[in-house]
């Protein structure tokens, strides 16, 4: 089994990718007014225009309960594009991060997808660019290439299967079988996660996301002796020392059925908080509570918040209803291209 690092992201793309996330603007707080008259306004617009809302769990609520009242989804980002496939609109609104935007569009060639807001990226997608990934995959011929649905189109284009948080065990379980090795990309504690689980012959490159590595263990244990009832549930893009400590491991649409289906009264939650929405709807009564972070709450990047999560806003979304910006296109031969590798996943799983 590889143990070493298989890329290391340069210093310098770190601290830009960090520098980028503390930069995200903050969209400005509405009272309940004007929130109200937004969340009318934008599902009027949806209506007219025979667009669908498909946002991710880690958005704000409103942008959830939008989606959910006018006949979108809430979910994640490969099921945001499979509903988006099955759905009879001809707009697709995505409430996430670029790659969530493109993975639509691949799915959807036929139909217009738009982003409710402009510039939300993802250190995960930002850490791995596309001539950096393909240099290295060229170097590596005999690996199959597995990528994290967190990638751009250009990165799954060259990639042989992609993942996510919830099927990455069962692909990886399947290569393994085959005597396949592997190389993965971009988030390196999720790799770690699966090559343990696994035991596969893995390269892992060195990306992270902003969010999840945040969370830090020692603060965590302070945090359960406060609550020793509180089941502990993590996301596997947390560093290996919290994911230790947790008493599930899993995708965000796991994590939520967890909170649903366990008998504790407390759960300290190490992934975005943004999952709170969708784990309340689940388990009215339960106490949430926000895994530790670096820096105590005021030095971290990201404070168990996506900052380009958090751009996207019903003011946003408006903007982009009424003027239809902000596009996704993709080139078709990457399009294309990425197709195959994201259809080899939804294959899979159906199998």
């Amino acid at each position: 089994m590889e143990s070493s690092p298989a890329f290391n992201i340069p210093n310098a793309l770190q601290a830009a990718i960090a520098r980028q996330a503390r930069a995200a603007p903050v969209p400005e707080a509405l009272n309940q007014s004007d929130r109200d008259a937004l969340f009318e306004r934008c599902a009027d617009q949806l209506r007219t225009h025979n667009a669908t809302l498909v946002a991710h769990y880690y958005t704000d609520d409103s942008l959830q309960q939008l989606a959910e009242a006018t006949g979108g989804k809430v979910a994640d980002s490969l099921e945001m594009a499979r509903f988006g496939h099955q759905s009879d609109a001809d707009t697709l609104v995505v409430a996430g991060v670029r790659f969530m935007g493109e993975t639509a569009k691949i799915l959807n060639p036929e139909k217009r997808v738009l982003m409710a807001v402009n510039g939300a990226e993802c250190s995960l997608e930002l850490g791995c660019p596309p001539d950096a990934f393909t240099a290295f995959c060229d170097q590596q011929p005999n690996r199959t290439v597995v990528v994290y649905a967190n990638t751009s189109a250009a990165v799954k284009a060259r990639a042989d299967w992609m993942v996510t948080s919830g099927s990455a065990l069962s692909v990886v379980r399947h290569l393994h079988a085959q005597g396949k090795k592997i190389l993965w990309a971009p988030d390196r504690h999720l790799g770690h996660y699966v090559q343990r689980k696994t035991g596969a012959d893995m390269l892992l490159w060195q990306a992270g996301c902003v969010v999840h590595e945040a969370f830090r263990a020692e603060a965590l244990l302070a945090l359960k002796a406060k609550y020793p009832d509180a089941a502990i549930v993590a996301h596997p893009e947390a560093p290996e020392p919290v994911v230790e400590l947790a008493d599930v491991v899993d995708s965000t649409l796991g994590l939520i059925n967890a909170v649903r289906d366990m008998s504790n009264p407390q759960f300290i939650v190490a992934t975005d908080r943004g999952i709170f929405y969708k784990m309340r709807q689940a388990a009215p009564g339960k106490l949430l509570l926000e895994a530790p972070t670096v820096g105590d709450g005021a030095a971290c990047v990201s404070c168990a918040h996506c900052p380009w999560m958090n751009m996207n806003s019903l003011a946003s979304l408006a903007y982009v209803l009424d003027t239809g910006a902000h596009e996704v296109t993709l080139d078709d031969a990457i399009r294309t291209q990425a197709f195959d590798c994201v259809n080899r996943l939804l294959t899979f799983t159906q199998r």
